[in-house]
C-alpha cells in the first residue's frame, strides 16, 4: 500500500495526459522534492488508492514527454522515470527525484519545498536560507584553509580510525581501508587537504580555531534568584566535536545528580537530567548547526530546566511543530560520520528517543522555540507522576513494547484521557487517521481503551489495568459520561443559582476541558433545562427555562 508522506506523492494519469494536464504541477512537486531529501512521484496512482486501475496502459511516448516537459519547466532538477506494473495488472510512471545538490526552482523564479505530505512555497528570507544551505559544494567538502593532509594530528586520528574499525555500523570493506583512505571515503580529506570536515574531526587545534566557525559550548548555571553560580567554557578548540560530547557530559558535576524514588520497600534511584537526552542534545546541537554561522552554543542549567542554545534557525523545512516527523539533512558528511562512529542513532530517530525517555520517566516532553538567530530546547527535569516510571517499566517488560507505543502510552498516562485531535497534536501528526501506527496494540493488548467516535474519540489507559499493576491513581472526571456530566451541572445550578461557567467549572470538574462544560450548558439549554442572561464573561446560568 502507498502511503503519501515527506518521500512519496500520488498523480492521477490525467495530470500529464490529455486536455488535464496540468505539467507545471507536476514541475511544483518536482521542485519540491530536490529541495528537501528526494522522493518519488507515482503518475497513475489516485489520491487515496493503493494500486492504478486495473488494466490501465502507460503510453509509450509518455516517459519521454515527462522528462522533456519537466527539463523545460524546472532548473537544477534531475528526474529518472520507469514503467511499473502492480499487482492488478495496472501500469503507473515512477518518477525518482533526488536531491538538489543546487537550489532548485522553476523556470519561472518560483522555489517549493517538500515539508511533510505538502509542497509549501518558499518566500522572502525563507528563499535566501535555501542558497545559503544549498550551494554548489557544501560547507563541510570545503578546502578553506588549504591544510595538507600531513597536518592531522596523530591522536585525533588514530582514535577516529579505531572508532570506526570497532564499529558495527561500518562495512567490513571499509574497516580494510588504511588512514588516508578513511579520510578521503568520509570527505575529510580532498585533493590532499583537510576539508573543514576533517579540521574539525582530525585536525590541529590552531587549524581548528582558524576556522572561525569551530563549535565553542559554554555551560551556566543559575540558582533560584536566576544568578549565575557557575560556568565552564570549552572554547580552546584542542577538542574535536566528537570529544567535546563526552567532555561536556564527564565535566559537568550537576549531571550526576539523582532522585531517589519510594518503590514499594525500595527505592528508585532516578538521573535529574538522563545520559540518553543530554547527548542527544549536544549531537543535535553539533551535527545539526549552521557552520558557516558563528555563535556559541550554550548549556543553560536552572533550577526547573536545562536549556540548549544553538545558534542558527532550524534547517529549512523543519519546524517546532514537525520536529518529529521531518528530517532534513543540513551536515549530511558529518551526520555519516557520528552515526558510524555510534554517537548517534539513525537519521531522524533522535527526538523519538528522547520523548521515549522523557515520557518512561513521567516528565513533560521537551520544549522547542526558535528565535529570529537561535533554536532553543528545554527539558523539565520535574517528575509528574512518580508511579507512571514503575507502570510503564512493567508494561514493557510483560508485552515488549515499541518504542512509539511508549510513547503514546506515557502521554496517556500523564493525561488521564486526551481526544483523538489533542493526542495527535501531542504527536505533532498531521491527522488522525495517522493515530494507528502510534496506537499500535495498545488495545489490542487492553492498555489502552476509548470512548466515542471519529474526532470526539477519547483514549484512556484501562483503569482495570492499572489496578492489576498497581499503579496508584486519584480518582479523576475526565471520562465521565455526558449525560453523568449533565446531571452534576444541574445539582451544582440547584445549589448555586446565576453562577458564570467558570464557577461552574471549578466546583464539579476542574480537571475537564472548560470546552466539555460549555458544550453541556448549551446541551441543556437547547433541552430546556437551564436558561441564562448577559454575554461573554458576564453570561449567568440558572434551572429552568426564560
Amino acid at each position: 500500500m502507498t502511503i503519501e508522506n515527506q518521500n512519496m506523492d500520488q498523480k492521477s494519469l490525467r495530470t500529464v495526459t490529455g486536455k488535464t494536464a496540468d505539467f507545471f504541477e507536476l514541475a511544483k512537486d518536482c521542485v519540491c522534492f530536490a529541495n528537501a531529501r528526494g522522493g518519488r512521484i507515482l503518475i497513475g496512482i489516485e489520491d487515496g488508492k493503493s494500486f492504478p486501475p486495473p488494466g490501465q496502459v502507460i503510453p509509450p511516448t509518455l516517459p519521454e514527454n515527462v522528462r522533456k516537459r519537466i527539463s523545460e519547466l524546472t532548473v537544477n532538477v534531475i528526474i529518472s522515470l520507469t514503467v511499473c506494473t502492480s499487482e492488478n495488472g495496472g501500469q503507473y510512471l515512477e518518477v525518482h527525484v533526488p536531491r538538489s545538490h543546487a537550489p532548485a526552482s522553476t523556470t519561472d523564479g518560483r522555489y517549493y519545498m517538500r515539508i511533510s505530505d505538502d509542497c509549501k512555497p518558499l518566500v522572502g528570507s525563507d528563499i535566501q536560507r535555501l542558497l545559503d544551505e544549498r550551494s554548489a559544494q557544501p560547507w563541510e567538502t570545503l578546502t578553506t584553509l588549504g591544510v595538507p593532509v600531513e597536518r592531522v594530528d596523530p591522536a585525533k586520528l588514530a582514535a577516529f580510525s579505531s572508532g570506526i574499525r570497532a564499529s558495527d555500523r561500518v562495512k567490513p570493506s571499509v574497516k580494510e581501508k588504511d588512514d588516508r583512505e578513511l579520510l578521503t571515503h568520509y570527505m575529510l580529506a580532498l585533493n590532499g587537504l583537510l576539508t573543514n570536515l576533517g579540521i574539525l574531526c582530525v585536525g590541529g587545534q590552531q587549524d581548528r580555531a582558524m576556522l572561525g566557525t569551530g563549535p565553542v559550548i559554554q555551560f551556566l548555571k543559575y540558582d533560584e534568584r536566576n544568578q549565575k553560580v557557575n560556568k565552564l567554557v570549552w572554547d580552546d578548540h584542542s577538542l574535536t566535536p566528537m570529544e567535546l560530547i563526552d567532555a561536556v557530559w564527564q565535566e559537568i558535576p550537576d549531571f550526576r545528580e539523582h532522585y531517589e524514588l519510594p518503590s514499594g520497600l525500595f527505592r528508585t534511584s532516578l538521573p535529574v537530567y538522563d545520559e540518553v537526552v543530554v547527548r542527544e542534545l549536544l549531537v543535535n546541537a553539533l551535527v545539526h548547526r549552521p557552520y558557516t554561522q558563528r555563535g556559541d552554543i550554550f548549556i543553560n542549567l536552572r533550577m526547573e530546566s536545562l536549556e540548549m542554545v544553538n545558534p542558527g534557525l532550524l534547517p529549512l523545512g523543519v519546524t517546532p511543530r514537525n520536529i518529529l516527523h521531518t528530517t532534513v539533512r543540513r551536515n549530511e558528511q558529518m551526520a555519516r560520520v557520528f552515526h558510524d562512529l555510534k554517537l548517534m542513532e539513525r537519521e531522524g530517530s533522535g527526538y523519538d528517543r528522547m520523548y521515549e525517555v522523557l515520557l518512561s520517566q513521567a516528565r513533560p516532553l521537551p520544549q522547542l522555540r526558535e528565535g529570529p538567530d537561535r533554536v532553543e530546547v528545554i527539558v523539565h527535569k520535574r517528575v509528574l507522576k512518580p508511579e507512571i516510571i514503575d507502570f510503564i517499566s512493567k508494561a514493557d517488560r510483560t508485552w515488549e513494547l515499541t518504542q512509539r507505543e511508549r510513547i503514546t502510552l506515557g502521554l496517556l498516562a500523564q493525561q488521564d484521557s486526551l481526544t483523538a485531535r489533542e493526542l495527535a497534536g501531542k504527536l505533532e501528526l498531521v491527522d488522525i487517521g495517522s493515530l494507528a501506527g502510534w496506537m499500535g496494540r495498545l488495545q489490542k493488548l487492553s492498555l489502552v481503551k476509548q470512548q466515542g467516535k471519529t474526532q470526539a474519540t477519547r483514549y484512556f489507559v484501562d483503569p482495570v489495568l492499572l489496578q492489576k499493576l498497581e499503579f496508584p491513581k486519584s480518582t479523576t472526571l475526565s471520562l465521565i459520561e455526558p449525560h453523568r456530566l449533565k446531571a452534576l451541572i444541574l445539582e451544582d445550578l440547584q445549589r448555586y443559582p446565576e453562577s458564570a461557567i467558570s464557577d461552574i467549572h471549578s466546583r464539579i470538574a476542574p480537571e475537564l476541558d472548560r470546552h466539555r462544560i460549555k458544550r453541556a450548558l448549551e446541551a441543556l439549554y437547547e433541552e430546556g433545562d437551564v436558561h441564562y442572561h448577559g454575554e461573554n464573561r458576564w453570561r449567568r446560568y440558572a434551572l429552568g427555562s426564560e
